[in-house]
């Protein structure tokens, strides 16, 4: 019997897995659609909203839109720290 050959984990899990499975979540400011992102997927540079800092490359953040029709042109990247706490922030900083 020959050993099994080690396959990577992206391989395994396809598209949705490495880019991540929308789901829908409620939040007091409304409904919104999130993408988790996996560090190997994330291949651009982008700036959070919540903290205004930049999300490198190779690091695992977030996508959210508002879950409703045409809410896609309002995609953002969010740290996934910064996407949870953002409820918490005082009204000094818009959002989007």
């Amino acid at each position: 019997m020959s050993p099994r050959r080690a396959k990577r984990r992206d391989q395994d899990l396809g598209f949705a897995g490495r880019f991540g499975i929308g789901e829908v979540e409620e939040w007091p400011d409304g409904e919104w659609q999130v993408r988790r992102i996996v560090g190997g997927a994330a291949d651009k540079v982008y700036r959070c909203p919540g903290c205004d800092q930049e999300i490198r490359v190779g690091m695992a953040h977030l996508v959210s839109w508002p879950n409703w029709s045409g809410g896609e042109g309002e995609r953002r990247h969010w740290h996934t720290a910064c996407w949870r706490n953002r409820i918490k922030r005082g009204p000094g900083r818009s959002r989007y």
